[in-house]
């Protein structure tokens, strides 16, 4: 088992929140943050990096649905002006399309928050 030693005011926040978002180590970039589609692994499998302490709780939920409600309100209006669909048209293709953005997007804003955290050497750090 490697150990890293590195200061943990020298993290840099930009690189861990980017790399998080593509749910890999904060740390290395190389192992996986997650496993199956929420759970967080227990460590890094390249740099063995501790992950236990990530606590996200419900802030990747709360960041989903800021984002994809203002993106889904904005394409109903430009949608609505522009072609003006049935309201059945309308209801479907804007839920499929607010149902897998959120999809797409839930683990990628879990992973930057773990990033964050992992960054600012929050919960143990």
């Amino acid at each position: 088992m490697g150990t890293v030693v590195e200061n943990a005011g020298e993290r840099d926040l930009r690189l861990a929140v980017r790399r998080g978002a593509g749910l890999k180590c904060p740390r290395c970039g190389k192992g996986r943050v997650l496993h199956r589609y929420l759970k967080v692994n227990k460590c890094c499998e390249a740099c063995y990096l501790d992950l236990t302490h990530a606590r996200a709780d419900d802030g990747p939920a709360y960041f989903t649905i800021l984002i994809v409600c203002h993106l889904v309100g904005f394409a109903m209006h430009f949608i609505w002006s522009t072609w003006e669909p049935s309201p059945l048209v309308m209801a479907s293709t804007v839920s499929a399309g607010a149902i897998a953005l959120s999809l797409l997007l839930l683990p990628r804003i879990k992973g930057a928050m773990i990033g964050f955290q992992w960054a600012k050497g929050l919960h143990g750090f």
